[in-house]
């Protein structure tokens, strides 16, 4: 199983974002997990390397440049997510759902 991690500013729509995402990406066959947490706890949720992926919310992108330091060090990959990729509608999903899937190859 893989598992992306949504990194947000307080977890509110990422929580329904992650949701809805795990539930696109298991629905194409993909046994993937996303969840999430909060900016502040960040770095040091990288730093245990527990994921495969990392994604920075639109709304916490000004901490993107501490949280690839913390991502390079682990060697996962860690990608902005675009504003249209980040609303819990059918479109939003699929556009976080490629991201994912582009990302991690399946």
């Amino acid at each position: 199983m893989k598992k992306v991690l949504i990194i947000c500013a307080a977890g509110m729509s990422s929580s329904v974002i992650a949701r809805k995402g795990t539930e696109y990406l298991k629905g194409k066959g993909h046994d993937v997990e996303i969840d999430s947490t909060f900016a502040t706890s960040g770095v040091s949720t990288i730093q245990k390397d527990e994921f495969d992926m990392y994604l920075v919310s639109p709304q916490t992108k000004m901490y993107y440049a501490a949280l690839k330091v913390a991502a390079d060090a682990v060697g996962k990959p860690i990608v902005n997510i675009p504003p249209q990729a980040y609303i819990p509608i059918p479109m939003g999903i699929e556009k976080l759902g490629k991201l994912v899937e582009d990302t991690l190859g399946l």
